[in-house]
């Protein structure tokens, strides 16, 4: 694949240097001259400097051809102006945004961008993986298809323990992909699946139906 990578902080760098050993095609827009430089003298010559933002820059790495564009520099607002020309005025086919700041997600999501990537959410979702209180744990958006890939938690004392899944009022279009137990020992569930406290659930739910799924499988 061709990539077209905006920012060459560390995140733009070391992304670069995992996609080219992946044997991908990389070309990096940095604004910094020396950072430039010292990408080039790591990586070879990927890097160009100019502006992510503007359409004369993206005209010039051939932002036509590429098959993905990954803007990751630390400003929300460049990362989104970058996804949005490459989208709108290149036609890329695939845009991806890293977010410093995670209350902008919506608006990103809302504007197009195919995936976003926040550091801050990834932090908070491994915490709540961790805190008993939180039982749904966020795994993928699948922005296309308005989908979301969830981690549910049975926690102890939840009124679906010893249900099985034709017991439960799932929403609808939602799908129960896999069940963990405390043992570790996954499986794919069926209509007699019997829940336990401890059983982790791979789960597709509508994004709009996220809290009904969580409130089905708690018995709240």
């Amino acid at each position: 694949m061709y990539i077209v990578i905006i920012g060459g902080g560390q995140v733009g760098y070391y992304l670069a240097k995992a996609l080219l050993d992946e044997g991908h095609e990389v070309l990096v827009v940095e604004r910094d001259a020396r950072r430039v430089e010292f990408i080039n003298n790591e990586l070879g010559s990927v890097c160009i400097r100019g502006d992510g933002c503007e359409t004369a820059t993206l005209a010039e790495v051939g932002t036509e051809r590429a098959d993905l564009l990954i803007a990751v520099t630390a400003r929300d607002e460049g990362n989104l102006v970058a996804c949005q020309v490459a989208k709108h005025r290149f036609n890329a086919p695939r845009t991806i945004a890293r977010l410093s700041n995670p209350s902008n997600e919506a608006i990103f999501k809302k504007l197009g961008i195919d995936v976003t990537v926040s550091s801050t959410n990834i932090i908070l979702e491994n915490i709540k993986q961790e805190v008993p209180t939180h039982s749904l744990t966020h795994l993928l958006y699948l922005r296309d298809k308005g989908m979301e890939v969830v981690d549910i938690k049975i926690q102890p004392g939840s009124s679906t323990i010893g249900k099985t899944i034709k017991e439960l009022s799932l929403p609808p279009d939602t799908i129960l992909s896999l069940v963990i137990s405390k043992e570790r020992k996954p499986k794919v569930p069926t209509a007699t699946t019997v829940l336990q406290a401890g059983d982790q659930i791979i789960a597709v739910t509508p994004a709009e139906l996220e809290e009904a799924l969580r409130a089905s499988l708690s018995g709240g």
